[in-house]
């Protein structure tokens, strides 16, 4: 359906009810509501006030409406009509309250009763009031902050009568708005019932609401570390990791009748800690229940009891025995790795250069601008990662590192370009990395023997297939992130002639793409040039350029560079790309080079 169909039709209604409402008037009404003894009986047999006080409903929010404009139903023959009239349908103006109304536990209930014909749930009336409907931020309201206990406690007699006596209900008796109300913890038209709700839930989104506030916390003067240490012990880090049955805030404190420790009704009350515990753990001992819950293991204040100083140096003890033993032992390993590297290193005669030093030096660009530019990029995405804080949560600090190393991976794939055309050595290396058939039929050929289906390992020239797919790919990687990044920098400029929702859709391309790369890095390149056995733990011609004539005859046996070279000589006559640095496989990762 159109927008002009739905027009038309919300025009006729409004304009069916302004006729009705002209045809009758609020004096008619008033002629028999006026009635202080004008009552009526529901189907549940409660007999209930008819009457209406005009000076009421002249205060209430709803002063402009006329009565035939809420009781739309009504006809001129009422009282006598052949139909009871229907209750009013707040949704009519009051759509989106209605919505979540209706997945709340009263309208559910509603719902229900409806059905089965026994309805008792709360309707709209029965918290705003029918006629003396005031705003919630009038002190008369029912829904005013000092109020909701009292209503809520019409069908909730128990539960307001604990709250008026916790913290909470002094607290709003008091006028002091920031205590919690029934509506803070439970919502205000999509009620819920927290009984069954995750400990995770109660005390991440009902009670760190507050007790997690900073302003709060110093405006009452209340311990600012209860949310932090609680998610730091036990039930904490069990709520967190999906548990069920851990203890929450309210196990302890309990949820409606919350006092404070010094009352002895309060059950974190010193004598009654035992029982407290108790409901969870059957076995719980004076000595068990008496030991501190919040314990922040990295604080020992002045107050601190003995074990929680005990604590505090055990942990300071432990943190020099972690960094002093375990850099001790580290630092050993390294010279152990450090003396067979060089063994290694001598045994081995890497005479041919694979990587003059200009294309090392390209590799060592792109590799720290591309480093640089993941760090930065995903701290943004992940403010609370070990990234972020690293870089001492500084959004300028972090903006321009990431735009200077954008500009440097730019101005690295521009030398290439450069390279590539201008240098006999880049000339080469295009002519060798371009595609050809001869590609797809090794690249067949290849998987089918890696897949234990047969055949023989394809003879590789100097770029095999894989080679060239990730040469390609970071170039096209390279323009992809090069031009959504330059698009997200300069908005304000790009949205002169393009829409936002094209900024939008570059900052999406952006991430994704960086997805892709660095997870192509650390699956794909890494292990060739890392973790690869034959190579680990760093394929070394990425430092000086050169690998080994059986290297270069097992993995690109077809490569001119064997057929007569001359040690310490570039291979063919040019080297491959720093993309190219010591592939131990034919599929060896270009992804991290130009």
């Amino acid at each position: 359906m159109g927008l002009r169909p739905i027009i038309i039709l919300a025009a006729g209604l409004l304009g069916t009810t302004a006729l009705r409402a002209a045809e009758i008037k609020d004096s008619d009404c008033l002629e028999c509501h006026s009635d202080k003894t004008l009552t009526a009986t529901n189907p549940a047999g409660r007999v209930f006030s008819l009457f209406v006080d005009p000076a009421t409903l002249a205060a209430s929010v709803h002063h402009t409406n006329s009565c035939a404009s809420c009781h739309n139903d009504i006809t001129g023959q009422h009282p006598s009509g052949p139909a009871a009239p229907r209750a009013v349908d707040c949704a009519r103006c009051h759509l989106q309250p209605s919505l979540s109304y209706t997945a709340s536990v009263h309208g559910v209930a509603h719902r229900d009763g409806i059905r089965s014909g026994t309805n008792a749930a709360p309707v709209c009336a029965d918290c705003h009031g029918s006629h003396a409907v005031l705003a919630p931020g009038s002190p008369l309201s029912p829904l005013y902050f000092s109020n909701l206990a009292k209503t809520c406690g019409q069908c909730h007699e128990q539960e307001a009568r604990e709250v008026m006596e916790s913290v909470h209900g002094k607290a709003t008796a008091a006028g002091r708005r920031d205590a919690a109300a029934c509506t803070d913890c439970h919502s205000e038209h999509k009620i819920e019932s927290l009984r069954d709700s995750s400990s995770l839930k109660i005390s991440r989104e009902i009670c760190s609401k507050c007790h997690a506030s900073e302003r709060l916390n110093t405006k009452y003067n209340l311990p600012e570390d209860r949310v932090k240490t609680f998610f730091q012990s036990y039930h904490g880090l069990a709520a967190q990791n999906g548990s069920t049955r851990a203890a929450n805030c309210g196990s302890c404190h309990g949820f409606h009748l919350v006092l404070p420790s010094t009352d002895p009704r309060s059950s974190i009350y010193k004598d009654n800690l035992t029982a407290t515990c108790g409901k969870c753990h059957e076995d719980s001992s004076a000595n068990f229940a008496q030991s501190k819950v919040h314990v922040d293991i990295e604080e020992a204040g002045g107050d601190a009891q003995l074990g929680e100083r005990i604590n505090w140096w055990v942990r300071k003890v432990y943190l020099a025995l972690i960094f002093g033993v375990i850099g001790l032992m580290a630092a050993h390993n390294a010279l152990v790795f450090g003396r067979k590297a060089a063994a290694l290193n001598r045994r081995t005669e890497r005479t041919l250069v694979r990587m003059d030093l200009s294309q090392r030096r390209q590799h060592l660009a792109l590799a720290a601008s591309f480093i640089v530019l993941a760090w930065t990029g995903f701290a943004l995405k992940f403010p609370d990662s070990w990234m972020a804080h690293s870089l001492g949560s500084d959004e300028a600090f972090r903006r321009w590192c990431h735009r200077i190393a954008g500009v440097a991976l730019l101005l690295t794939g521009a030398y290439h370009l450069g390279y590539v055309a201008a240098s006999r050595e880049g000339r080469r290396l295009m002519q060798d990395m371009l595609p050809r058939a001869q590609d797809a039929r090794d690249a067949v050929a290849n998987v089918r023997r890696l897949a234990g289906l047969g055949g023989e390992k394809p003879k590789f020239g100097r770029f095999g297939y894989a080679e060239k797919l990730e040469y390609w790919a970071v170039v096209w990687g390279t323009i992809i992130m090069g031009v959504t990044g330059l698009m997200i920098w300069f908005k304000m400029g790009v949205t002169r002639f393009l829409p936002r929702w094209a900024v939008e859709v570059a900052t999406t391309i952006h991430y994704y793409e960086a997805i892709l790369a660095c997870l192509a890095i650390l699956v794909w390149h890494f292990y060739h040039v890392i973790f690869d056995p034959d190579v680990y733990p760093l394929n070394r011609s990425v430092l000086d350029g050169r690998v080994s004539r059986e290297w270069l005859e097992e993995e690109h046996p077809l490569d001119p560079a064997l057929d007569g070279a001359k040690p310490d000589a570039p291979a063919s006559g040019a080297s491959p790309p720093a993309a190219s640095v010591g592939s131990t496989e034919p599929g060896e990762t270009k992804r991290a080079q130009l």
